[in-house]
């Protein structure tokens, strides 16, 4: 069933998202018909920029915390290449782990490597990585002491209502960021680019207290008109939370009308 609340019902509720500025919301409880499919619990996200409406289900788990996983590799990237650590997404980047494989930092951003991003956050040090992490408002802010693991091990928190709020201002280019970085940045996100549709997001997963939680944050973008998104969700531990993304992603976004060129 779906219900529509005013700004001043959210108001009243004492509902100030994160994101942006809400005109109105659209809470579409049919979409947790499709979490219950694939045995999942979560929230989704996503906002309509042409009208400036969102559409969210689980309003009380979207304003929720949780360790971004490799969703915070968009960050680090950013990062690496605004203040000259990287030169472009060719850069080479060797893989912090008894492999030491190297690759360019496109493959590895497309590939989830957390051995390559950590030693990205090496490149990145601690003082600059914080320095950007408070620029950019992220989350919770707490990088701890384990530079290379904090995005990973529940330091590092943010809400879904956030993730959706930095991938909305990476499409128009509103971060803090050289414009240059960030158009690389967004290419970068890129999966599937069709005459009917651009979908461009990246996945990330983390493993804490005996499962998995799943993230999904980007965009699709059908005649002209952009809908950031983001997904959110608890699994089993042995669960193929990229699989999972995936399919929630393909069937939610199918479900608000997507995929036909109409939207």
């Amino acid at each position: 069933m779906k219900r529509i609340l005013s700004f001043f019902v959210i108001l009243l509720s004492v509902l100030a998202f994160n994101a942006c500025t809400v005109n109105n919301v659209t809470i579409d409880d049919e979409i947790g018909g499709i979490f219950e499919k694939h045995g999942v619990k979560g929230t989704f996200g996503m906002f309509d920029n042409s009208r400036g409406t969102f559409t969210i289900y689980d309003l009380d788990r979207f304003k929720q915390n949780y360790a971004p996983g490799q969703t915070f590799n968009i960050i680090s990237t950013m990062v690496a290449l605004h203040t000259g650590k990287l030169t472009d997404d060719s850069s080479l980047v060797k893989g912090n782990d008894s492999l030491a494989s190297t690759l360019n930092i496109y493959t590895a951003f497309r590939a989830n490597s957390t051995p390559h991003f950590e030693t990205v956050a090496s490149l990145i040090g601690r003082d600059t990585m914080k320095f950007w992490v408070d620029s950019l408002k992220y989350g919770n802010k707490k990088i701890g002491n384990d530079l290379q693991h904090f995005w990973m091990n529940d330091s590092l928190q943010i809400s879904a209502d956030e993730q959706l709020g930095l991938i909305k201002r990476l499409y128009f280019k509103q971060h803090p960021i050289r414009a240059s970085v960030q158009e690389s940045l967004k290419k970068m996100l890129i999966v599937e680019n069709n005459a009917q549709f651009q979908t461009a997001y990246q996945l990330g997963s983390v493993s804490l207290k005996g499962k998995q939680l799943g993230w999904i944050v980007g965009w699709i973008e059908e005649n002209r008109h952009v809908y950031p998104f983001v997904i959110n969700f608890d699994a089993g531990a042995e669960a193929d939370t990229n699989a999972i993304g995936k399919k929630l992603m393909d069937d939610i976004l199918a479900h608000i009308g997507f995929f036909k060129g109409i939207m």
